[in-house]
C-alpha cells in the first residue's frame, strides 16, 4: 500500500529529507572513499619509505648470516621485515613477528621485480600492507619484503563510519524538523486563506482575502483570487439584477393583461368594447412575446448555441435591407433615413443576425429622435482593414454618467428617454453580441441634446 502524506507540509518536509538524505548518502560514501584512498596512499607512501630503509640497513655477519643494523636510536618496531634468499630460503625475519611469515617462500620470477603493495592479514589476525623488493648485497641477491599494521587505518575509517552513520541520521532528522517547521510558516498565509475563503459565502462576496506580501507568489496567488472573487460579485450582481428587471419586465404585461380583463368582465360590454378590450391584451401579449423571445437569444448566445452562417455579404445592403423593415415605423412619425456610404464594402458575416442589430439600432434611433427629424447611417472603410457602419439620430443625447451601461440589459435612462414604445431594454445588448459575435466592436459617441452615434466596426471580409 502506497505511502501518501495528508498534506503539502508534510509532503515538502518528506520530499526534502528525501533529497537532503540521498544528497548526504552521496556526499558521506565519496568522504569515506576519498579518505580510505588518502590513507592507503599514504600508508603506501610510508611502507615505500620502509623498504628502502630496510635496504640501507641490510647487513652480513661474518659468519654469512644477514641481520639489520639499526641506526642509534631506532628500534624498528613499527615494521615487519622478511629476508630471503633468491632461491627461497629464508634469511632473516624481525622478533615482532613470533615466527608469522609474511607470506609463502618468493618464487624465482619475483627475483628482480620490485612488487606492489598488497593487503593482508597475520595468522593472529593483524591486518598488515606487505611491500616486496629485490636487493643486492655482495654479488647476492636478496628478497625483502616489509609490512606496516593497517589498524590505524582501519581505525581511523571506523571512526570515520562511525560518526557518518550517527550524524547523518541526527543531521536528516533535525533538518526534517527545521524544514516542516519552516514549510509550516510558508504555507501558514495558505492555511489563513482557506480560513477566509470559508467564510465567503454567495451574500458576502464583498469579502476579500488579506495579502501580507503581494510581490511574493502567495501574495500573487491571493491577488488573483480576490480578481477571482471580483469577477464572481460582478457575474452575482449582474444575475440578480437581470432576475429582477426580467421579472419585472414580465409583470408588467401581465398585470396589465389581467387588469384590463377583470375590468372587462365587470360590466357587460358591447362587441367594439370587447374589441378594443382584447386588442389592448393582444398589445401586451406582444410585447411580452418579444420579452420572452430577447431573453431567449441572450441565454441561447451565452451558452454559445447559435451558431453563425457567414458568408460574404455587402454592409450597405444589409442596411438597406434594415431600413427597409422600418420604414413604416419612421413614416409615424414623419422621419427619414439618409443611407450613404460604400456599396462596395463587404464582411464576412451572418446575414440575419447582423440585420437584426442594424434593425435593433435604428429602432433605437426612431424611438428617441423626435418627430420630422432625419436619421444618418454612414458605411465606409476604416483603418486596418475594417468595415464602419455609424448611425446618427438628432435625439436628446446620452449623459455622460450613463454611457457606459447603456449596453447593460435592461438598462434605461429614463430621464432622457421614454418608454412609449414599450421596448424591453435588451436591443442594445443583443446588438453588442451580435457585433462582437463577429469580432466587431460598437462604441457610443453622445452629448446632451446633441444626438447619439453608434459606430459598428467589424472585419472587412478578404478581397
Amino acid at each position: 500500500m502506497r505511502f501518501r502524506a495528508r498534506n503539502v507540509r508534510s509532503r515538502l518536509t518528506l520530499w526534502y529529507m528525501g533529497v537532503l538524505a540521498a544528497l548526504l548518502v552521496v556526499y558521506g560514501a565519496g568522504s569515506f572513499l576519498f579518505l580510505s584512498v588518502s590513507l592507503r596512499q599514504q600508508l603506501d607512501h610510508d611502507l615505500q619509505e620502509d623498504v628502502e630503509t630496510v635496504e640501507g640497513q641490510v647487513a652480513t655477519q661474518p659468519d654469512g648470516s644477514v641481520t639489520l643494523r639499526l641506526h642509534h636510536g631506532e628500534t624498528g618496531v613499527h615494521r615487519f621485515v622478511e629476508i630471503w634468499s633468491a632461491d627461497g630460503g629464508l634469511l632473516y625475519r624481525t622478533p615482532q613477528l613470533d615466527g608469522q611469515a609474511l607470506g609463502a617462500p618468493p618464487l624465482a620470477r619475483e627475483t628482480g621485480e620490485r612488487g606492489k603493495p598488497v593487503s593482508g592479514r597475520l595468522p593472529n589476525g593483524l591486518h598488515i600492507r606487505t611491500n616486496t623488493s629485490t636487493h643486492h648485497l655482495l654479488g647476492r641477491t636478496l628478497v625483502l619484503r616489509v609490512a606496516n599494521r593497517e589498524e590505524t587505518m582501519r581505525s581511523q575509517l571506523r571512526q570515520f563510519a562511525t560518526v557518518l552513520s550517527i550524524g547523518l541520521p541526527l543531521g536528516i532528522f533535525l533538518a526534517g524538523f527545521g524544514g516542516y517547521a519552516l514549510a509550516r510558516k510558508a504555507l501558514a498565509p495558505i492555511d489563513a486563506m482557506s480560513r477566509e475563503t470559508q467564510k465567503i459565502s454567495a451574500e458576502d462576496l464583498g469579502a476579500r482575502l488579506s495579502i501580507q506580501d503581494p510581490r511574493d507568489e502567495l501574495g500573487r496567488l491571493g491577488a488573483v483570487l480576490n480578481d477571482m472573487l471580483g469577477r464572481l460579485q460582478g457575474a452575482f450582481e449582474q444575475l440578480r439584477r437581470f432576475t429582477a428587471d426580467a421579472s419585472h419586465e414580465l409583470r408588467t404585461p401581465l398585470t396589465a393583461i389581467r387588469s384590463v380583463g377583470e375590468v372587462a368582465l365587470q360590466d357587460s360590454r358591447n362587441a367594439a368594447e370587447y374589441r378594443d378590450v382584447i386588442g389592448s391584451m393582444l398589445e401586451d401579449v406582444d410585447r411580452l412575446t418579444r420579452l420572452v423571445e430577447s431573453l431567449l437569444s441572450l441565454s441561447r448566445a451565452d451558452a454559445n448555441h447559435i451558431r453563425l452562417d457567414r458568408a460574404d455579404i455587402s454592409l450597405f445592403a444589409v442596411v438597406e435591407e434594415a431600413v427597409a423593415m422600418l420604414e413604416v415605423l419612421a413614416e409615424e412619425k414623419r422621419q427619414t433615413f439618409d443611407v450613404q456610404g460604400e456599396r462596395d464594402v463587404t464582411v464576412l458575416a451572418d446575414r440575419l443576425i447582423l440585420r437584426h442589430a442594424i434593425v435593433n439600432l435604428l429602432d433605437n434611433a426612431i424611438k428617441y429622435s423626435p418627430a420630422e427629424s432625419s436619421i444618418f447611417l454612414r458605411v465606409h472603410q476604416g483603418e486596418g482593414n475594417t468595415a464602419i457602419l455609424d448611425v446618427i439620430d438628432q435625439g436628446p443625447g446620452i449623459p455622460m454618467e450613463h454611457q457606459p451601461y447603456v449596453f447593460d440589459r435592461f438598462y434605461r435612462v429614463d430621464k432622457a428617454r421614454t418608454r412609449e414604445w414599450g421596448g424591453t431594454g435588451l436591443g442594445l445588448s443583443i446588438t453588442r453580441w451580435a457585433v462582437e459575435a463577429h469580432g466587431g466592436e460598437i462604441t457610443l459617441i453622445s452629448k446632451e441634446e446633441r444626438g447619439t452615434t453608434f459606430r459598428v466596426s467589424l472585419p472587412e471580409a478578404p478581397r
